[in-house]
C-alpha cells in the first residue's frame, strides 16, 4: 500500500509540475476543449499540446471523448475528488515516508543541549528557538511524575537540578502546556 500510494502522489506532482499542464487544467475546469483549441488558447504547438494531454491522461485527470473528427477533452473532475480523498490527507500524506523516526531531529536537540549521562543529567542552555526549546522543554516534563501535585518549591528543586535559571524552565512548562498550575500547585498534563 506505502508504495503504491507513494508513486500514485509522485506521478501526480510530476504531472502536474509543468506550467503548461496546470494551465491545460485551468482551461478544462471551464470547458471541454480539443487540441486545437488548447493550442491556441495557450499559444503552444498542438504536439506539445497532446503530449501534455497524454500526461494528465495517465493519470486520468482529463479524458477524450471523440465528436466526429475532432477529439474533445474534458477534466475529470471525479478523479481529482477522489485523488484527495484518497491520498490528500494529513494522515495519508504522512504515511507515504516509509521507516521515518521523527525522533531524529528531538534526539539530535538533546544531545546539542543536555551534557551528561542519566541519573546525571545537566541542560547546558535553554535554546533561542521556540521548536528545540519546546523539544528541552518535553525532557524536562518527563522528569514530573503524572498525576502528581508538586508544591511550586517541589517544582523549582526539581528544575534546579538540571539549569539554574528554574524560574523561566517553570514559566516556559506552564505556558507551553506541558504543566498546569492552580493555587501554587502544578501537575504535569
Amino acid at each position: 500500500m506505502y508504495n503504491e500510494q507513494f508513486q500514485l502522489l509522485l506521478h501526480f506532482f510530476k504531472a502536474l509540475a509543468d506550467e503548461s499542464r496546470l494551465k491545460i487544467i485551468g482551461v478544462l475546469a471551464n470547458q471541454d476543449c480539443s487540441v486545437e483549441e488548447l493550442a491556441v488558447l495557450l499559444e503552444l504547438k498542438e504536439p506539445t499540446i497532446s503530449h501534455h494531454l497524454m500526461k494528465l491522461k495517465e493519470l486520468d485527470l482529463v479524458s477524450m471523448c471523440p465528436q466526429g473528427n475532432t477529439h474533445f477533452y474534458r477534466l475529470e473532475s471525479e478523479t481529482l475528488q477522489n485523488l484527495s480523498k484518497k491520498v490528500f490527507t494529513p494522515e495519508k500524506i504522512a504515511s507515504s515516508i516509509e521507516n521515518f523516526d521523527s525522533d531524529v531531529w528531538a534526539n539530535r536537540v538533546s544531545q546539542n543541549y543536555i551534557e551528561g549521562e542519566e541519573p546525571i543529567q545537566r541542560l547546558k542552555e535553554i535554546p533561542a528557538s521556540r521548536k528545540k526549546r519546546l523539544v528541552i522543554l518535553k525532557w524536562l516534563v518527563s522528569k514530573f511524575e503524572e498525576q502528581i501535585q508538586y508544591s511550586e518549591r517541589s517544582v523549582n528543586e526539581i528544575l534546579k537540578r538540571y539549569h539554574p535559571d528554574y524560574a523561566t524552565l517553570r514559566r516556559e512548562l506552564i505556558d507551553n502546556q506541558l504543566m498546569q498550575r492552580e493555587n501554587g500547585v502544578y501537575w504535569r498534563l
